[in-house]
C-alpha cells in the first residue's frame, strides 16, 4: 500500500501517536472505489494508534485539482458542492471511529471553513511568498498540463490548487497538531509543497506518505464497469452490482486486491492466492474478496442480499428472490425495460435485447431456451399480464443458462 515516503516518517510513526490526514475532493456526492485505498489507509492508521483526519475539500473542490487530463474540470456551484460535501461526510463516518470518547477519534474537516475568509492579498503575502513559481512549475501535475495542447494550457485557478493544498497542511499542523499528510501517488508534489511551506513558514518538520494508484493487471482502469464508475453509495451502485464487480476480478489481480482492500492476514491471503492459481475454476479468492469488501462498505444485510441474488441467478431459481433484490437488479444489476400489461413475450424479448428479432425470439422459445420467472416458456403467443408477476411488478426472463433480462410493469 506504500508508494512514496519522506525520510524519518517510519521512525516517527513508530515512536509517536500522531495525527495524519487525507483529502477528498467533493466532485460528486459519493466516493467511488478509487478512493477506497485512501479510506483503508485511514482505517489502518487509526487501528495503529494514530488519529485520522479526513479533509473534505469544499474550497479546493471549487477549483479542481490539476489532473493528467488535457482539460480543466468543470467547476461546481456552491449548492452542489455543499450537497457533495455532506454526502462524503456521511460515507466516511461508516468507516472510521468518530466517538468523542475515543482519544484517537477521527476528525472531519472542510477546508472551506478556513479558506473562505482569506483575502487574495493576505493569502498572496502570507503563503504565496514562500513558494516560487519555478518550484511550483517543476511539479509533475503542472508540467503535464503545461505540456498539453497550448490552446487549453492551465488556468491560474488550477495553478493555485497547489498553494491551497499546501496551506491546508500548514493550517492543520498549526491548529490540529497534524504532522502527516497521506494521499494517492499523484498527490506527491502537492503534499511535498505543504511540507516545504511548513518548514519555511514555521521552521518545523512534517511528514508524508503516498499510496500507489490501483491498476488492473491487464492495464485497464480500476474502478470502472460496463455501466460506469463503481460508487460506494448503494443508490448509485447497488450492493449486488458492487459484489459482482469484485467477484469478476481477474485471477491475476486477486492477491493484490485482497491485500489492498481487506484486513485478512498475510497467511490467509497467501492461501487464497495459491488456491486461485491452482484451481481458478473455484474462484475462492474472488468470492472472499467480494464478501469482505461488500461487508465493509455495505454491511451484513446488503452482503446477504448480494449473495442471495448471485446464487439465485446462477442456479436459475427465482423463488428465493425478495422484492428488494429485484429492485437492485432493476437499478443497475441487469438490463431492464418497462412494459405495459398485455405485451407479447416476443416483443418484450426484443426490447430487452434477449433476441435480435421476434423471429429469433420465437425460435428460442420453440427450442426450450427461454424461462419466465423460472418456468419454461412454451407458447410464442404468450402475453405478460402481470397477474403472475413477481410481487406484481417483475418478470425475470432467462435466455439459455446465463443471460437475463428484467421486465418491470409500467407505473
Amino acid at each position: 500500500m506504500l508508494h512514496d515516503i519522506t525520510p524519518e516518517t517510519e521512525d516517527y510513526l513508530n515512536s509517536n501517536s500522531t495525527s495524519g490526514y487525507i483529502g477528498f475532493d467533493p466532485t460528486a456526492d459519493s466516493l467511488h472505489i478509487g478512493s477506497l485505498v485512501q479510506i483503508m489507509i485511514l482505517i489502518h492508521f487509526q487501528r495503529a494508534g494514530h488519529r485520522p483526519i479526513a479533509l473534505v475539500g469544499g474550497a479546493t473542490g471549487m477549483i479542481g485539482a490539476p489532473s493528467g487530463k488535457s482539460d480543466e474540470r468543470n467547476l461546481l456551484d456552491a449548492v452542489n458542492l455543499l450537497e457533495n460535501v455532506d454526502g462524503i461526510r456521511k460515507q466516511l463516518q461508516k468507516f472510521l471511529d468518530f466517538d468523542s470518547a475515543n482519544p484517537l477519534a477521527a476528525q472531519l474537516v472542510n477546508n472551506f471553513d478556513w479558506i473562505k475568509d482569506y483575502s487574495l492579498i493576505d493569502f498572496s503575502r502570507d503563503i504565496g511568498k514562500h513558494l516560487t513559481v519555478n518550484y511550483m512549475m517543476a511539479k509533475d501535475s503542472v508540467k503535464k498540463r503545461l505540456g498539453s495542447d497550448a490552446k487549453v494550457g492551465m488556468s491560474f485557478t488550477e495553478f493555485t490548487y497547489q498553494l491551497i493544498q499546501g496551506y491546508d497542511f500548514l493550517h492543520l499542523y498549526q491548529n490540529m497538531d497534524c504532522k502527516l499528510q497521506m494521499g494517492g501517488s499523484d498527490q506527491w508534489g502537492n503534499i511535498v509543497s505543504g511540507i516545504d511551506l511548513i518548514r519555511r513558514h514555521l521552521g518545523k518538520e512534517a511528514f508524508a506518505l503516498t499510496m500507489p494508484l490501483v491498476t488492473k493487471s491487464d492495464g485497464t482502469k480500476f474502478g470502472k464497469s460496463a455501466s460506469g464508475a463503481i460508487w460506494l453509495d448503494a443508490k448509485k451502485t447497488s450492493p449486488y452490482s458492487f459484489y459482482q464487480f469484485w467477484l469478476n476480478t481477474a485471477d491475476a489481480d486477486v492477491e493484490a486486491f485482497l491485500k489492498l482492500f481487506t484486513f485478512l492476514d498475510e497467511d490467509e491471503v497467501a492461501t487464497l492466492a495459491g488456491t486461485t492459481q491452482e484451481h481458478p475454476e473455484l474462484r475462492e479468492g474472488q468470492r472472499r474478496l467480494a464478501k469482505e469488501v461488500t461487508l465493509l462498505v455495505h454491511g451484513e444485510a446488503a452482503l446477504t442480499s448480494a449473495e442471495r441474488i448471485s446464487a439465485c441467478l446462477f442456479a436459475g431459481e427465482v423463488a428465493g428472490l425478495q422484492q428488494e433484490d429485484l429492485e437492485q437488479l432493476q437499478q443497475d444489476g441487469l438490463a431492464s425495460n418497462i412494459c405495459a400489461p398485455g405485451s407479447g413475450l416476443l416483443t418484450v424479448m426484443v426490447d430487452a435485447s434477449l433476441a435480435k428479432s421476434t423471429g429469433e425470439a420465437r425460435k428460442l422459445i420453440q427450442g426450450n431456451g427461454v424461462k419466465v420467472n423460472g418456468q419454461p416458456a412454451t407458447d410464442p403467443r404468450m402475453e405478460l399480464s402481470f397477474d403472475d408477476a413477481l410481487f406484481g411488478r417483475f418478470y425475470l426472463i432467462r435466455k439459455g443458462k446465463k443471460q437475463y433480462g428484467l421486465v418491470v410493469r409500467e407505473a
